[in-house]
């Protein structure tokens, strides 16, 4: 006889650890579990809640466009899409775009775009420089794209293309081009790699060099896109204009959303190179629209400079308070150095206390939260986590 309490597995492939919890609910800063237990969230599904749980504006405009029209082939114009495709390429001062389902598709796509202009252009030229722990997605190209470790065995043989290179070395980068070489692809902020920021100085050294070889360069901005850094695209910091770029998590504010933007010399797709039967459907878009106006309101970048500043300073108190390291990141697309493998427990207990972290890296924290977090809600996250540090640090000792 089977036993009553047998809880049978789930029927979800086990790709990750997942806790127990079941969320139910949403609002803002704040996840409330099928218990009854409320969670102050700073991961907000990896930077993609850019306007924290539920915002009344994305689910105005998702249901107000669910009425009138979800879905149609993407072969026809609808006008969500013409809408917000003309204000991302307008703000990124680009030409074209394509509309994706996720980062790793609009980066899967950036590639095709960068081999099939090689092949026009630049004699067959097909390699794309990629960088050391850089991390594009989980398609086969864009694990081949990525340096996270051991990816080149996970799924062997890989796709051949990407030489790797050091983070931040203009010199190896200089070095690794050569004949077969189509782009130079870079983040501006190494998200999985512990949020390791490139500097201005690299970026534009980046910018010229690929300029000087008249090779293409992509700037991954699926994470730090979308004003998480407290400019609009993070290239904008050092003021270069990338020949692809690549939008995802937040252009959505929580529904499946991504873009690939090009310029008009980069833009060589023609007819059935590229497609998908989703892409920009127009409950997608119109979700897209209305969190790009929010983004765009006076002073919200501003304030997520002004915030992001504020929690900088609030870690590195907690990080001198208990010997650890420095703070790395801009806007609020932050990370603590812990200078000990203790991320996971940090981020266990921190779940068990109601906050949500992650641990990219088992050293690093990252706090991804809303861009329209409180100071409240971050002095908040401080108090959590600092019990959470001395409660961990005790059981070291």
């Amino acid at each position: 006889m089977q036993n009553s309490t047998f809880t049978p597995p789930s029927p979800l492939m086990e790709i990750t650890q997942r806790p127990e919890t079941v969320f139910v609910k949403g609002q803002g800063s704040w996840l409330h579990d099928s218990e009854g237990n409320v969670y102050l969230d700073f991961v907000q599904g990896w930077a993609v809640n850019c306007l924290g749980h539920s915002p009344e504006p994305l689910v105005a405009a998702i249901t107000a466009q669910a009425g009138q029209l979800i879905n149609c082939s993407p072969a026809y114009f609808n006008q969500p899409m013409l809408d917000l495709a003309a204000a991302l390429t307008n703000a990124a001062d680009l030409d074209q775009l394509f509309f994706a389902n996720s980062g790793a598709e609009a980066n899967e796509g950036a590639i095709k775009l960068a081999r099939k202009w090689g092949r026009l252009h630049r004699n067959g030229a097909y390699e794309i420089i990629t960088m050391a722990h850089g991390f594009h997605g989980r398609t086969l190209a864009t694990m081949a794209a990525s340096g996270k470790d051991g990816w080149d065995k996970l799924y062997a043989p890989n796709i051949p293309g990407f030489p790797k290179i050091p983070f931040g070395d203009l010199q190896a980068t200089a070095a690794a081009i050569t004949d077969k070489t189509v782009a130079v692809m870079v983040e501006p902020v190494q998200g999985e790699a512990g949020v390791v920021d490139a500097t201005d100085s690299y970026m534009r050294g980046l910018r010229a060099l690929t300029e000087e070889h008249g090779i293409l360069l992509i700037a991954d901005e699926i994470q730090t896109g979308m004003g998480r850094t407290g400019k609009m695209f993070a290239c904008q910091h050092a003021g270069i204009q990338p020949d692809i770029m690549t939008l995802g998590k937040g252009i959505g504010g929580g529904v499946p959303l991504a873009a690939l933007l090009a310029t008009g010399s980069a833009s060589c797709f023609a007819h059935g190179d590229q497609g998908g039967t989703f892409n920009g459907n127009p409950l997608m878009t119109a979700a897209g629209l209305a969190v790009w106006e929010e983004l765009n309101k006076p002073g919200f970048l501003d304030r997520v400079v002004a915030v992001g500043a504020y929690l900088t300073k609030g870690l590195e108190r907690l990080s001198a308070k208990h010997g650890m390291g420095a703070v790395r990141g801009r806007g609020l697309l932050l990370a603590l150095d812990l200078k000990a493998p203790v991320g996971g427990k940090i981020a266990a207990a921190a779940l068990a206390a109601g906050l949500l972290l992650n641990a990219p890296r088992p050293d690093s924290l990252r706090f991804m939260p809303a861009l329209n977090v409180s100071e409240a809600e971050v002095d908040q996250m401080l108090t959590i986590l600092d019990k959470v540090i001395e409660q961990i640090m005790s059981r070291a000792a």
